[in-house]
């Protein structure tokens, strides 16, 4: 597992990206859900961290791409790949990150 930060570090609506390779961004939706995915938006390199938070909804910044928190899979015209997800756990007063296998992903694509 990988420390994400204190709980009260993200607070709702926010989001937090890990510098990984490749990165990784964790939200924290306003109903209070947490989701994490591959940080780099799969039409062009920009961050999805950086991007709009609506519900299980993160909209790229750069050219409007919707990814699905739940599922990585995008939503609309630009994106057609989706992004890999990963499980978050919130330990106490912590947030972590378990990685998924990039194996898992590609045999899911």
């Amino acid at each position: 597992m990988i420390h994400v930060c204190a709980l009260s570090d993200l607070p709702r609506g926010g989001a937090r990206r890990l510098p990984l390779s490749p990165p990784i961004s964790v939200f924290h939706t306003t109903d209070g859900e947490f989701y994490a995915i591959d940080d780099t938006c799969t039409h062009q390199d920009a961050s999805l961290a950086d991007g709009w938070l609506e519900g299980c909804e993160v909209e790229c910044p750069l050219h409007a791409a919707i990814f699905d928190l739940r599922t990585g899979e995008p939503d609309g015209l630009v994106a057609r790949r989706p992004v890999r997800t990963h499980q978050v756990v919130v330990d106490a007063d912590d947030v972590y990150v378990l990685v998924a296998s990039d194996t898992a992903f590609e045999a899911a694509s």
